[in-house]
């Protein structure tokens, strides 16, 4: 399956702003990166770097304008998520060392307040991927996704206590429910087909059965096809810009996603 997607971001900029962006694709297992581009309506000087968790970043610094960002990627994807109901629970002595990041309390994700919460909801589940869906799938019954209803600033716990919330803080109440009976589990930010309404989604994966699997608490099914453009310990790590500097008057992002049979 390939993916096609675009990313338009127009800034109203007053002064020079200094900007990190996230918007080139990973290429990670399961996706391959036909072609990319990140185009800017002004020439300036770019730097591009990784991130200490993968994620191919940029930095510049933007002139005070009208400041528009064109990105866009080819992918070749699997036409659905993978999943592995009985998938085994790694321990944590086992685990590689970069999923550790991912067993702590973030920003966001704060762990250790849901473990009474977690050890009731799954039981005698079977130990790892069967945990995890049943944890989604709470999510899914207990919080109501509403696009368009964040303020950003919600952790874990207030979503619960909230009851509703966008995809961004849907996949942070799994993410802290994993990791409050030991399971890694980390957000992803990305493009997926035919999402609606149509805008850059957020989900969670979870290190189970050797490897990342993909959850998502917003969506009935994992049947459409995604990319991912970062990963990280939650919605902290994986903004698609940072501006350093006076607020854009005005500042808009459209996303448009295509998927096509090879």
């Amino acid at each position: 399956m390939h993916l096609l997607a675009t990313c338009d971001i127009a800034m109203h900029l007053e002064v020079e702003t200094p900007l990190l962006l996230m918007l080139r694709p990973r290429g990670d297992t399961g996706q391959r990166i036909i072609s990319e581009s990140c185009n800017f309506s002004h020439e300036v000087p770019v730097l591009e770097y990784t991130d200490i968790f993968g994620n191919l970043c940029q930095r510049l610094v933007a002139p005070a304008v009208e400041f528009e960002i064109h990105a866009e990627v080819t992918a070749e994807v699997a036409p659905g998520s993978l999943t592995a109901p009985g998938a085994h629970y790694v321990l944590v002595q086992n685990l590689p060392l970069d999923a550790l990041t991912y067993l702590v309390p973030s920003r966001y994700c704060e762990s250790d307040r849901f473990g009474n919460l977690t050890r009731d909801l799954i039981g005698n589940t079977l130990s790892g991927y069967d945990q995890v869906a049943q944890i989604t799938d709470w999510v899914k019954s207990n919080v109501r996704y509403c696009p368009g209803s964040g303020d950003g600033q919600l952790g874990a716990e207030e979503v619960r206590q909230q009851g509703y919330g966008v995809c961004r803080d849907l996949a942070h109440l799994c993410i802290a429910m994993c990791r409050s009976v030991s399971i890694p589990a980390r957000i992803a930010v990305g493009y997926l087909s035919r999402l609606e309404p149509m805008d850059l989604h957020a989900w969670f994966e979870a290190y189970v059965g050797g490897r990342w699997y993909t959850f998502d608490p917003t969506q009935s099914s994992l049947d459409n096809p995604r990319l991912v453009i970062a990963a990280g310990r939650d919605a902290a790590d994986v903004a698609i810009y940072h501006q350093f500097g006076p607020l854009p008057i005005t500042s808009s992002a459209v996303v448009s996603v295509e998927a096509r049979p090879q």
